[in-house]
């Protein structure tokens, strides 16, 4: 009947059904009852095969074991040696009211950081690499690298720290040489054991930290029986006397004693018994769901040990003395005489002597053995010191080659990759491990370890914060890819954690923080100099854009003024590898200043799918700081026209249009040529700014001409040179591949140019861009030296030079004749029935009218002719609507003819660039 009921749901049963498959809230793998499960009954079908009970107990199981794994080992860290030998004097120096503050402010910074790294670990599927990973992939390689770089090496140094604290502990009074060298041979034989350990596989480190988390156990059990079980004489003699209420009242306030007697200096050598709750995270690649074990695994190990911290200043502050003097003769009894100050008198005790003359040897304040002589068994204390120590260092020394494996192969670093490579089934870095054995046996045998250990701290605390702020970044930039699981963190939680993370390293120790921000900067500039070829979707890329968003909406509602005026190009470069020279000009002059666009215009050619990839990556080699627009349309002018219209964004939109010389205008179709000047009117009548950039190398037009009239003025050899680089064709087809030899082409623009000199014709008043660009070519490093040379032409000058000058052009007007409709030779035609035929030819009025302009434009090449100059600007003549295209083309290559360096045209749109005045 069920059965029934379900096949005749419809599409109301299929539009549930995997809403219904989801709907399970115990288990990943089990399944509410599915219809497909039952078709066995049905012809020509096949049942689908629902998970096992095995498959269902092994998944839970494998859940609960990582969850463990988590919490035990993150526990382990957390507690240290601290705890059973350097609670109890902080808590004489600084009260049991001051010590329960310190702790819950390294809780707070702690558990601020664990919420961070919940919601990362939940953000996607991680892998190995740990803490590395997590920062890479949420702020970039930049940051990434240097903190997984400078976080390897220190739990390589935290290992060796760790097994020097095993090493110097002696309550067994055994010498092998001297005190100095016990600690050598016992810690490298102690790191040897332990490499062992970790090199037999995770499973047998796991089952070695199990045993010293049930070491740990007992000791501390032990040290909780203690305080509730009789003390005798022997322990009241050294200040133990069980829970008393004034003990507890008279260790609540604090006593501060010596140099190190203060607040912070008290917290800084608290604080490193809290940062171990990285430990489950560095092992998140053998974590079978690492998603859910890391959150709650590491605020669940936060969570007791805080308990545990807390328990141990309550406990012995309210059964310990500060003073004690450890002798029996000290008792008073009936007899005594003397004078007797203090609490210990109201004990039953006289410590007054041994406190006046400060010879105390026991008591909180005194003794760092305080929670061994209370416990219930003072070698199960001793224990708990062997097993902090030792869990810790195995920790670090399996923490520091999986988060270095990780690291070496993202190939961000050279000469690293070596130690990158797997072993087994679980991928074991077998030579990182090899690696971090030699560094903390090195630092073993020869390191002053006393000032690594401020080093230490402060890489922990640094990556604590590079982990909130990685949190915080990402919350604040809105990317629709950060979308954690866990939902219990904060951004102004994550905040507070790196802020107060950086200003414990410089109130812990100010000189290490310096050392440690050196050199992450260090290995960070390296990063963004190198800019490897990784893309991890970090939130600088998401914040990158809302900056750029942001900055873009608010500028649209900026009146524009002269003084903040930036020539924005749109360059018609076609592909920018084929026209380097073109590209590297425009970039010269906006550079950090004003916006760049390459537009491409495709005509008949097809393109490969990563051209505009390719062509990115060419520019970015080449330091080009430019965008690329590629548009397909069917000629120059239609896609120059869109270009126009549709390039830019808001204010970020082009004001002027750079073009490359159209040489070859000789032997290019009359539709061609009408097509390029069609751009330019384009140009005008969208209110744009022109340029147009003419390099020579070649000869052009006439080859060692002269004239005898001007033998004394001129030259006797002139030779015109031709465009080879700018030439702009509209039927070419170009290889986009970033591998031709446009790669290895330097351009003049890219050369350093020395003392040069720049001459600019100011011949129309266009409003002054043709006196801007020169001065911001001018701003750039290659162009600084150079000197600008300003001329403007008078009509007196030209009528004195009009002969000479005519003679001079006399090629330039021959190189027309092609193009000329020499009506007046024909008779019974008019020219505009001639024209009707051909209608970019030149009727013999146009001409006479282009004779006389191309003279008065000339002038500047008489003075090319006379003055040496390494750069050529002029202003562009605007043409009339009747002037023909092949008479203005002829009139464009007069002007720049002959030429031995870049020539450019520019023309304003007639509105101010630039202004003498303050407002």
């Amino acid at each position: 009947m069920c059965l029934g009921l379900l096949c005749n749901s419809g599409s109301d049963h299929q539009g549930s059904k995997m809403e219904l498959q989801r709907s399970s809230l115990y288990s990943t793998l089990d399944q509410v009852p599915q219809l497909e499960h039952y078709t066995s009954t049905l012809p020509h079908q096949q049942a689908r095969k629902r998970p096992s009970l095995e498959a269902l107990r092994k998944a839970f199981k494998a859940s609960y074991s990582s969850l463990k794994t988590c919490i035990i080992r993150c526990m382990l860290n957390i507690w240290g040696v601290i705890l059973f030998l350097r609670l109890s004097w902080i808590t004489s120096q600084a009260g049991i009211l001051l010590t329960c503050l310190i702790v819950m402010m390294s809780v707070t910074v702690t558990t601020a950081t664990a919420l961070s790294i919940s919601a990362i670990a939940t953000n996607g599927r991680i892998i190995s690499g740990g803490t590395y990973f997590l920062i890479s992939r949420s702020l970039g390689p930049e940051i990434g690298a240097p903190i997984g770089m400078v976080f390897s090496f220190a739990n390589a140094l935290a290992c060796a720290l760790n097994t020097v604290g095993f090493a110097e502990v002696d309550d067994f009074g055994t010498v092998i040489v001297d005190s100095v060298n016990d600690v050598r041979i016992v810690g490298v034989i102690t790191v040897t054991i332990l490499l062992f350990i970790s090199l037999a596989g995770m499973e047998w480190e796991s089952k070695t930290q199990i045993l010293f988390f049930i070491a740990l156990m007992i000791s501390f059990a032990s040290y909780l029986v203690g305080t509730v079980i009789p003390h005798g004489t022997i322990k009241q003699a050294q200040g133990i006397f069980g829970y008393r209420g004034e003990i507890f009242v008279s260790n609540l306030k604090p006593d501060w004693r010596g140099p190190d007697g203060n607040f912070f200096r008290m917290f800084a050598i608290f604080f490193p018994a809290t940062t171990g709750i990285l430990s489950g995270v560095n092992i998140c690649g053998d974590l079978k769901d690492p998603s859910t074990a890391i959150p709650k695994g590491t605020l669940l190990a936060i969570f007791w040990t805080t308990i545990s911290y807390l328990v141990v200043p309550l406990t012995v502050g309210a059964c310990v003395l500060r003073d004690a003097s450890g002798n029996i003769s000290d008792i008073l009894t009936v007899n005594s005489t003397g004078v007797c100050v203090g609490l210990a008198c109201n004990l039953g005790w006289n410590f007054t002597d041994c406190t006046q003359t400060q010879s105390c040897r026991y008591g909180l304040a005194n003794s760092l053995q305080v929670l061994g002589q209370i416990s219930a068994f003072y070698y199960l204390i001793t224990l708990g010191v062997f097993a902090a120590s030792l869990s810790s260092a195995l920790g670090f020394l399996v923490s520091a080659p999986k988060i270095f494996q990780c690291l070496c192969r993202d190939n961000i670093y050279p000469y690293i990759g070596f130690f990158g490579k797997g072993y087994g089934k679980n991928d074991e870095p077998l030579r990182a491990y090899i690696l971090c054995y030699v560094i903390a046996v090195a630092f073993i045998v020869i390191a002053e370890l006393n000032t690594i250990a401020a080093l230490i701290s402060n890489f922990f605390l640094c990556v604590y914060g590079l982990i909130n702020f990685s949190c915080f970044h990402a919350s604040i930039t809105n990317s629709p890819g950060w979308r954690p699981a866990f939902h219990y963190y904060s951004k102004w939680a994550a905040l507070y954690g790196a802020v107060i993370a950086v200003l414990l390293m410089f109130l812990f120790t100010w000189w290490a923080a310096l050392v440690t921000f050196s050199i992450i900067f260090f290995l960070f500039e390296y990063v963004n100099y190198t800019k490897p070829k990784v893309n991890w979707g970090s939130s600088v890329q998401a914040s990158t854009y809302n900056m750029a968003l942001s900055s873009s909406v608010s500028l649209s509602g900026v009146e524009d003024h002269i003084k903040n005026f930036r020539p924005q190009c749109l360059v018609l470069t076609g592909p920018p590898n084929q026209r380097p020279a073109l590209v590297d000009f425009v970039a010269s002059f906006t550079k950090h200043i004003s916006l760049m666009i390459c537009g491409d215009i495709i005509m008949r050619q097809t393109r490969p799918q990563d051209a505009t990839d390719l062509l990115v990556k060419w520019m970015n080699k080449r330091k080009v700081r430019s965008f690329y627009t590629p548009l397909s349309a069917d000629g120059l002018r239609a896609g120059a026209r869109n270009l126009l219209q549709a390039s830019g964004l808001g204010k970020l939109k082009p004001n002027t249009l750079v073009l490359g010389f159209k040489s070859n205008w000789r032997e290019s179709s009359p539709e061609s040529i009408e097509d390029y000047i069609n751009t330019i009117y384009d140009t005008f009548d969208s209110n744009y700014n022109l340029c147009i950039l003419r390099m020579m190398d070649g000869l052009d037009i006439i080859e060692h001409f002269e004239f005898e009239g001007l033998k004394s003025t001129f030259p006797q050899s002139l030779k015109f040179l031709s465009l080879s680089l700018m030439n702009i064709t509209t039927t070419a087809t170009h290889d986009i591949s970033d591998k031709g030899d446009s790669d290895q082409i330097k351009t003049v623009f890219q050369s350093d140019q020395g003392k040069k000199t720049i001459d600019v014709y100011w011949i129309a008043d266009d409003g002054g861009l043709t006196l801007l660009v020169p001065y911001l070519l001018t701003r750039r490093k290659r162009w600084c030296r150079s000197k600008v040379r300003v001329f403007i032409v008078g009509d007196e000058t030209i009528k004195v030079l009009f002969t000479p000058l005519y003679f001079f052009l006399l090629p330039c007007f021959k190189s027309v004749a092609p193009f000329r409709l020499w009506d007046e030779q024909q008779e019974g035609v008019s020219a505009q029935e001639l024209k009707q035929n051909a209608p970019w030819k030149i009727s013999d009025k146009q001409f006479e009218a282009f004779r006389l302009k191309v003279v008065h434009a000339a002038f500047p090449l008489v003075l090319l002719c006379l003055c040496k100059c390494d750069g050529f600007l002029r202003s562009l003549p605007v043409p009339q609507s009747d002037c023909p295209s092949a008479l203005y083309m002829a009139w464009l290559d007069t002007l720049t003819c002959g030429l031995h360096c870049p020539a450019v045209l520019i023309r304003g749109n007639q509105q101010n660039v630039l202004t003498f005045y303050c407002q």
